[in-house]
């Protein structure tokens, strides 16, 4: 809203939408109803959560829809109300369905979170459970891979860390911040 952007239901949206993509992780976002309602060869896809989130089910069980295959990972769903979608990765993840997966800059990301983290948590004397990796663990991910962007980080002078009231080597966000 405070972009520009307009803030509506799935039923307001399905009638408008020429692409609709699902990035909620919840189950069945896009209903078989919406489906019937959406502009003809709307593009559906799913960049959420598993292939809950379009409700592909109403698609498969529903006789009067027909599907047809224009490429892998692209079909053409034919609806009861004579419209079509089109429907991509069948409603799986569609960075991974209609792409190469994550890039590899992606990926090093992840993997040296995780072994960064995997360090620290063998240095410490834990008790089985789950644990939250302090922020200077993300920050420090994110500074291995800046040069790779071709990007340089200001270093805080005394004053302004003291000012924002942290470390001059961060971390730069509390702990509760979720990036």
């Amino acid at each position: 809203v405070m972009e520009g952007y307009e803030v509506v239901t799935m039923e307001d949206a399905a009638p408008v939408a020429d692409i609709v993509i699902t990035a909620t992780g919840n189950c069945n976002v896009v209903t078989g109803e919406h489906m019937e309602q959406m502009r003809n060869e709307a593009i559906l896809c799913n960049i959420g959560h598993f292939d809950s989130e379009i409700e592909t089910s109403y698609l498969e069980n529903t006789p009067e829809c027909i599907k047809t295959t224009v490429k892998p990972q692209v079909d053409k769903w034919t609806l009861k109300s004579g419209r079509s979608i089109i429907l991509l990765a069948e409603g799986r993840l569609v960075n991974l369905g209609c792409a190469t997966g994550h890039p590899s800059f992606v990926m090093s990301n992840s993997f040296t979170n995780q072994c960064l983290a995997q360090m620290m948590l063998a240095g410490e004397d834990l008790k089985p459970g789950v644990y939250t990796l302090p922020k200077k663990l993300d920050e420090e991910v994110a500074r291995l891979h800046l040069a790779h962007l071709k990007a340089k980080l200001t270093r805080l002078t005394d004053e302004q860390a003291s000012y924002l009231g942290i470390p001059v080597d961060g971390p730069y966000k509390p702990d509760h911040y979720r990036y």
